[in-house]
């Protein structure tokens, strides 16, 4: 029978104060990506009957370059919170937790810049 007390068992886990910023940016991503997220669907309908040359030139405007870069951005950031908390709450060996959150934030990264090189590439003509 262990008599201590649940204060007692909680101390020394660490402090619970480092989820609030996780918490905090996963909400403000989300309320930045719905705007975004509008906008960038409602382009895309519009551009579904242009050619390759009007695309690229709607992508070389800054305003349209920059959005889509805040949006790619927000958008990868936003996903790599909300895996990170679905491998903590579900996978309970710390090893693979760990793995597991290198390899996604690896693979968010990776597919992040190149999205972001994509988009550059567009807009500086290359």
């Amino acid at each position: 029978m262990n008599l201590q007390a649940p204060l007692a068992k909680a101390r020394g886990l660490g402090s619970a104060k480092s989820g609030t910023h996780h918490f905090w940016n996963q909400r403000l991503t989300a309320i930045a990506l719905v705007p975004l997220s509008l906008w960038i669907m409602v382009s895309i309908v519009k551009m579904t009957a242009m050619d390759y040359q009007t695309v690229s030139a709607w992508m070389a405007s800054p305003l349209n370059a920059v959005l889509v870069l805040i949006f790619i951005l927000a958008m990868y950031y936003h996903a790599l919170l909300g895996v990170q908390v679905v491998i903590e709450d579900y996978i309970h060996t710390e090893w693979q937790k760990i793995a597991c959150i290198i390899l996604v934030k690896f693979l968010i990264i990776l597919t992040g810049l190149t999205s972001a090189m994509a988009v550059l590439k567009v807009f500086l003509g290359l």
